[in-house]
């Protein structure tokens, strides 16, 4: 007792009335972030594996699971409770999410989660830290402890949100900019006697270097044609992942004009022309907003300058008068 005494002395001494409580959260905080990397190469029970190699229609069912399975990373399989929804619907939702940013990965999800989870931790450290062990906690009001101790880890935890929802911003600008070149593209490849298909290969190929997110959806489209599932479908598939207005009607337009049996290459010009003018209109918005935009900063800018120059000889006129009369 008299051990422990001491050590909660020492660490009241060093860190303050809470120093105890500090040490232990430090503590099982260091032991979390080391028991997760021996959790993560934890080694497959013998037991389970001789089972498994025994049972042949175990092993063929195993077989299967693999090639369906097959990309994921199994080290994460272990916290899929902890990182992943547990509801269909909310999994389903934020595998949505991810791929509108452009994470088409199987453990996007189980990514995500986990760098939310080491993002605030690693926040929560760094705030124990300049609160505790350099000393300035001292002099701070309650409220002010708990925003510098707790405020890191909550931007650690939102900064992979944040950054998804920017990366999905600026995916479907690109999709949306490049977009009208890529129907320019497939029009001309259609006329020139190829399937709609070998245009979307064709497309896709030669998207990649201008505009990489409209040229995968394009590649994840043809990927999907050849794999033979329903054409409907996967187009309806590109404009759910896309989110952008132009191809959701563009998809709508393509699969009208299968089910009603007319041209898809006299569609496909009528909707290239009309993406052609949106795109002007599009510019010519910007181009109108640009004044009002731009008439704070020429406040800003001119008009203190302006009245330097228009009121500064005067007041210097007023103040050489004043002195001449003193």
């Amino acid at each position: 007792m008299d051990f422990l005494d001491v050590i909660n002395q020492s660490l009241t001494e060093m860190l303050g009335p809470f120093g105890p409580m500090i040490a232990i959260g430090v503590l099982g905080l260091f032991m979390v972030l080391l028991a997760i990397p021996l959790m993560m190469n934890q080694r497959e029970d013998p037991l389970k594996k001789l089972q498994r190699d025994i049972k042949g229609e175990a092993k063929k069912t195993e077989k299967k699971e693999r090639l369906r399975q097959r990309g994921r990373n199994e080290k994460l399989d272990k916290f899929a409770t902890f990182l992943e929804p547990q509801g269909e619907e909310e999994l389903s939702a934020m595998q949505l999410k991810l791929r509108q940013a452009g994470y088409q990965s199987k453990d996007a999800v189980r990514f995500f989660h986990f760098a939310q989870m080491a993002l605030g931790l690693i926040g929560l450290g760094l705030g124990a830290i300049y609160l505790f062990v350099l000393g300035n906690a001292e002099g701070m009001s309650q409220q002010q402890t708990i925003m510098y101790g707790i405020g890191p880890g909550a931007a650690g935890y939102f900064l992979p949100k944040y950054w998804i929802t920017r990366r999905i911003e600026e995916r479907k600008e690109e999709i949306t900019c490049g977009f009208p070149d890529s129907l320019d593209m497939m029009l001309v490849c259609v006329e020139a006697g190829q399937s709609l298909d070998q245009s979307i290969v064709r497309v896709a190929r030669e998207l990649r270097a201008s505009y990489p997110s409209l040229a995968d959806e394009f590649e994840i489209v043809a990927y999907e044609m050849k794999a033979g599932k329903d054409k409907d479908r996967v187009l309806r598939d590109m404009g759910t992942r896309c989110g952008v207005q132009d191809v959701s009607s563009f998809v709508t337009v393509l699969i009208q004009s299968q089910s009603f049996g007319t041209s898809i290459a006299e569609a496909l010009r009528v909707y290239a022309g009309e993406m052609r003018d949106k795109r002007v209109m599009r510019a010519e918005e910007a181009a109108n907003k640009l004044p009002t935009k731009m008439t704070l900063a020429t406040m800003t800018l001119t008009v203190p300058p302006l009245l330097i120059i228009l009121v500064g000889p005067s007041a210097n006129g007023i103040a050489n008068l004043g002195n001449m009369g003193n």
